[in-house]
């Protein structure tokens, strides 16, 4: 079965212009029941943004998460933890693969190293936290299905990890950019990532 779901990935991404499709990967079939996911790519407003506009997420939260591999002390000027958002979803409504899709091709830049465009340290860095060993292997078979296809210039950098704890950040950190959509940084680094979504994948963007 996992080796069938590892196929399903890497056959049915056309990048670009195709959302995936991924059947049952820990969803459930009825409409209203929810599955949760945790990425880490960035400035948590800018991820947050873009997963509170994706039809079938009913919650995207800012917070600050910690994997369970994560060092008791940092290495010197490694933080242990990484700004992160929680995706609560509707399998029925969007599937696993296809937030993937929205999280490498969208939300960020996976081959940046401990930073995220104008945002530079380990905190920032590029996160999937799974749930388990086959949840691991379709992330790891996609993005080597991005490697192979050359989706970019560079090696994929893009950590995967087991979620250990996930802090919310502050009530006033939540749903930023969409409150402060005039100021300089989230005009220049969130706003274009919103447009890309609804270009990119217009089915699945909400106002």
């Amino acid at each position: 079965m996992r080796q069938a779901i590892v196929r399903a990935v890497r056959g049915s991404v056309l990048l670009g212009a195709l959302v995936l499709t991924l059947p049952g990967v820990r969803v459930a079939s009825a409409r209203g029941r929810k599955a949760t996911a945790v990425f880490a790519g960035g400035c948590y407003w800018g991820v947050e943004s873009v997963f509170r506009h994706v039809k079938g997420v009913s919650s995207a939260v800012s917070g600050f998460a910690v994997a369970v591999d994560a060092r008791p002390a940092p290495a010197p000027g490694r933080s242990d933890y990484v700004e992160a958002v929680r995706v609560e979803y509707d399998p029925a409504q969007v599937s696993y693969a296809q937030l993937l899709a929205i999280f490498f091709l969208v939300v960020h830049d996976p081959t940046e190293r401990d930073r995220q465009g104008p945002d530079i340290g380990p905190e920032y860095r590029s996160v999937v936290f799974v749930a388990d060993s086959a949840e691991r292997q379709v992330v790891r078979g996609y993005i080597d299905h991005l490697a192979n296809a050359h989706r970019y210039p560079g090696p994929i950098v893009t950590e995967l990890s087991e979620l250990k704890r996930f802090r919310e950040a502050d009530p006033d950190q939540q749903n930023y950019a969409a409150t402060h959509e005039r100021e300089p940084y989230i005009v220049i680094n969130d706003l274009p990532k919103l447009a890309a979504l609804k270009h990119r994948y217009p089915a699945l963007y909400r106002d």
